[in-house]
């Protein structure tokens, strides 16, 4: 794995790899960048393929491939074992990680993670998030309706620039597919890691309601907090509340 394609970010004992979600690279976490106490761990950021480093990268832009790739960034670093953060769709991809290499993994979270199962779309839907590799319009709907319209549209227009700057859009709209679709929750039902879903008040499609039907059935060691001024992209809405979050669970 070139060293290029991930960054390293504090020096401490936990070993946490985190993957991104849909709509940005590695850099969807710089916000939480500056405040990670550099003593209690040590994270890798990873750009899947098609994004950031890896925006020209060829691949199948799959769940497995993702896995596959972490688990080589793991090898990389030589980290034995390590807990996992995954964001929305990199959620779902760090489950497959489980599936894959599941005594590697000592602890998971889920930020506002699509669960296992993947997520159903009625008609409506599916045409809006499927037109939006090509859309910028699309694209801006998405980030509105899943951050409870609430946020400035400054802030929607720099988010859809940033995504359009970062991906490549055939893999964007791949990786719609992969995270969409595509059911493995019995591969992973019942697995007693620490498991940590984290959710915000005003997302309305990964709701703390779709987690309790999903993650929480089927991890025996969930645990469900609800960030309550944030919706779907906590780390750009609340990264204090959120560093202090994952650190409690992942470096205590």
């Amino acid at each position: 794995m070139a060293e290029e394609h991930y960054r390293l970010v504090g020096a401490g004992g936990a070993k946490i790899l985190a993957l991104h979600g849909w709509f940005n690279d590695r850099r969807a976490f710089a916000p939480l960048w500056p405040w990670l106490d550099p003593a209690r761990a040590t994270w890798a950021f990873l750009d899947e393929r098609g994004y950031g480093t890896r925006q020209a990268e060829a691949g199948s832009f799959t769940a497995d491939e993702v896995a596959a790739d972490t688990l080589e960034l793991a090898d990389a670093l030589g980290w034995e074992r390590f807990s996992l953060v995954g964001h929305s769709m990199g959620a779902k991809f760090a489950q497959r990680v489980l599936v894959l290499a599941p005594e590697r993994v000592e602890r998971l979270v889920g930020l506002n993670g699509v669960p296992a199962s993947g997520v159903p779309f009625d008609p409506d839907a599916w045409e809006l998030f499927a037109g939006a590799a090509e859309d910028p319009g699309k694209r801006r709907a998405i980030l509105d309706l899943t951050t409870g319209n609430r946020l400035p549209g400054t802030w929607l227009d720099a988010a859809v620039a940033t995504s359009l700057e970062r991906s490549d859009a055939r893999a964007f709209r791949a990786y719609l597919d992969a995270w969409a679709h595509g059911d493995f929750h019995e591969e992973i039902a019942g697995r007693p890691l620490p498991v940590l879903v984290l959710v915000g008040a005003h997302d309305p499609a990964l709701s703390a309601g779709v987690m309790r039907e999903s993650w929480l059935r089927w991890y025996p060691n969930a645990t469900l907090e609800v960030l309550a001024d944030a919706g779907h992209y906590p780390a750009d809405e609340t990264p204090l509340q959120l560093v202090a979050v994952l650190e409690h669970f992942l470096a205590p």
